[in-house]
C-alpha cells in the first residue's frame, strides 16, 4: 500500500473539515439578525431592530435566561408586535428578540388517533412522546369550491329530531347556537358518539379545563378514543395558543380527510375562537367595530369555516359542527350573525325548553338545515314541514290555550296542532343514553303524518334513494 504523501494528506484532513462544516453549516439558520424589546403591554410585545414575516415565530430570550416562543401579528414603523404563546413571566426590557424563520406548523399522522394534544401539538395524556411524520402549515391550503364534491349523502348523527327534522349531510358545516346552561355539551356528547364517522377530532377551544377530562372519560370513553384525537386548549390559554387550537384541530381533520375518511369534527367554542382573535387585535391596536369586534374577526372566522366540508372525488369528507354562544341568548350577537351567514344550517337550543326539562332543548322553528332538501325524499320534506307547520302553529296560539281563552273548533288547524301537541313533544324529547338511528327516526315521522297514496311509504322508501351513489329525487 501507497503512502499518502503530506501534501495529500493535508488534503484529506481539509476535505474532511469542509464536509463537517458544510454540514454545521446546513443545520444552522444562517446569518440572523437579531432585535430587543422594548416594549410590553398587556400581552403584546414590541421589538426593534429585526426583521420578520406576518405568522413568523422568534424566541424571545431575557439576560436571565428565560425562553419565550412568540408570533409576529403585526408591525409598524419600526417595530414587530409580537403575541407570545406561552408564559412571559421573567422578561426583561431589552430582551433578545431572535427570529427563527420557522411558522407554526401542525403535526399529523394516524398515530394522533387516541390522544389528547395542546394547541402547540403536544401530548397531555401522558402517553409519551409524538411522532413528528408528517408537519404542514396551520393555516391550510386554499380549496377551489368547485372541485368539492356535493353533499348528497346523508348522515346518521343519532338524534331523532336532527335525522328526522334538520338532517344533516356528509361533509355540512353546522352551528350549534346555544346560551349557558341548555344542554349544548349533552347534545354535542350524543352526537359524538352516535354519530357514524371513520375519525372524530374534538376541539375544545378556550372553555373550562375541567371539560376536557369529563369530555374525554365519560363522553368519549376508552372504546371511542381509539378513533378519536382531542385538542384541548383551555380558557386561561394565551390568545394566540387558543387560536392555533382551532387551526390544529382543522389541519388534523383536513389529513384523515386526505386519506380518504369520513371525519367528524366538533368544535367547542366558535365565539372562543373569534374572542382569541378580539383579544389579538385589539392588543396591537386595531380599531373596534361591531360590539368591540375587529374586522379582522370576521375576516379569520370564514377562513377556519371554509376549510371543513368535502373534499375533491375520492377523499374523504369532514361534517362539522361548530358550537356558538349566544350571549345573554341574544341570536343577534355579532359571532353569532356572521356564524349563520358562512354555516351551511344553524340548530338553536332555546332556554324555555330547557327549562321545562324538555332535552334536547332544540328549537325547530328557529333551527334550519340548507343542505336537507339535497339528501332527502319528497316524502321526507312534505313529513317535516307539516310537523313543522303544526309545531308552529301551536306556538303561536300557547298563551291563548294556556289561560283558556281558545274555544274549541275556532280554527280546524289550531284545534289540529293542540291535539297533536304531546306526540309531536314525546318525538323530539329523547334520552341521552338512547340513540335512535336514521331509520328509525323516520319511521317515527311517517307514524305522526302517514302518506296518503294507497299506505305507500314514501320516507323509508326514501331512504334507498338517500345511498352514496344514488340520485336524490
Amino acid at each position: 500500500m501507497s503512502q499518502q504523501s503530506p501534501a495529500e494528506n493535508r488534503s484529506h484532513i481539509w476535505l474532511q473539515r469542509l464536509k463537517e462544516y458544510e454540514k454545521r453549516l446546513g443545520d444552522s439558520r444562517g446569518l440572523v439578525v437579531e432585535g430587543r424589546l422594548t416594549r410590553m403591554v398587556g400581552l403584546t410585545l414590541e421589538a426593534v431592530g429585526c426583521r420578520a414575516a406576518i405568522g413568523g415565530q422568534c424566541e424571545v430570550v431575557s439576560a436571565s435566561g428565560v425562553h419565550i416562543e412568540a408570533e409576529v401579528v403585526g408591525f409598524g414603523e419600526e417595530s414587530l408586535y409580537l403575541m407570545p404563546t406561552g408564559d412571559i413571566r421573567g422578561l426583561e426590557q431589552d430582551a433578545r428578540v431572535i427570529p427563527t424563520g420557522r411558522v407554526c406548523e401542525a403535526v399529523v399522522g394516524d398515530h394522533l388517533l387516541g390522544r389528547v394534544i395542546d394547541g402547540a401539538g403536544k401530548p397531555l395524556d401522558g402517553k409519551g412522546p409524538l411522532r413528528s411524520d408528517e408537519r404542514r402549515p396551520l393555516t391550510g391550503e386554499t380549496f377551489n369550491p368547485l372541485a368539492r364534491t356535493p353533499i348528497r349523502e346523508p348522515l346518521d348523527v343519532g338524534v331523532r329530531a336532527i335525522n328526522a327534522l334538520l338532517s344533516v349531510g356528509r361533509g355540512q358545516r353546522l352551528g350549534l347556537f346555544a346560551g349557558s346552561g341548555v344542554g349544548k355539551s349533552v347534545l354535542l356528547g350524543m352526537m359524538t358518539r352516535y354519530t357514524n364517522a371513520d375519525v372524530t377530532v374534538v376541539g375544545l377551544i378556550g372553555e373550562r379545563g375541567r371539560e376536557v377530562k369529563e369530555f374525554v372519560e365519560n363522553i368519549l370513553g376508552e372504546e371511542g378514543m381509539k378513533r378519536a384525537v382531542v385538542v384541548a386548549v383551555p380558557a386561561d390559554n394565551p390568545p394566540l395558543r387558543r387560536l392555533h387550537g382551532a387551526m390544529l384541530a382543522t389541519s388534523i381533520a383536513e389529513y384523515f380527510r386526505e386519506q380518504g375518511k369520513h371525519v367528524l369534527l366538533l368544535m367547542d367554542s366558535l365565539t372562543r375562537f373569534a374572542q382569541a382573535q378580539r383579544e389579538i387585535a385589539l392588543a396591537i391596536h386595531e380599531p373596534p367595530a361591531t360590539k368591540g369586534y375587529p374586522p379582522s374577526v370576521f375576516a379569520k372566522l370564514p377562513q377556519l369555516v371554509e376549510r371543513a366540508g368535502n373534499g375533491d372525488t375520492g377523499s374523504g369528507s369532514i361534517t362539522a359542527f361548530y358550537t356558538v354562544l349566544a350571549e345573554g341568548d341574544d341570536q343577534n350577537d355579532p359571532i353569532a350573525d356572521a356564524a349563520r351567514a358562512i354555516l351551511d344550517g344553524h340548530i338553536v337550543l332555546s332556554r324555555r325548553l330547557a327549562d321545562a326539562g324538555h332535552y334536547p332543548a332544540i328549537d325547530i322553528e328557529a333551527s334550519i338545515s340548507r343542505a336537507m332538501n339535497d339528501i332527502t325524499s319528497y316524502g321526507h320534506q312534505d313529513a317535516a314541514r307539516s310537523f313543522k307547520h303544526l309545531y308552529s302553529l301551536y306556538q303561536q296560539n300557547r298563551d291563548l290555550v294556556s289561560v283558556g281563552a281558545y274555544e274549541a273548533g275556532s280554527n280546524e288547524q289550531i284545534d289540529m296542532a293542540i291535539a297533536a301537541m304531546p306526540a309531536l313533544n314525546d318525538f323530539l324529547r329523547q334520552d341521552m343514553y338512547t340513540p335512535v338511528n336514521l331509520e328509525e327516526s323516520l319511521e317515527g315521522l311517517a307514524a305522526l303524518f302517514p302518506p296518503e297514496q294507497d299506505g305507500n311509504n314514501d320516507l323509508i322508501a326514501g331512504l334507498e334513494q338517500q345511498q352514496p351513489g344514488s340520485e336524490t329525487p
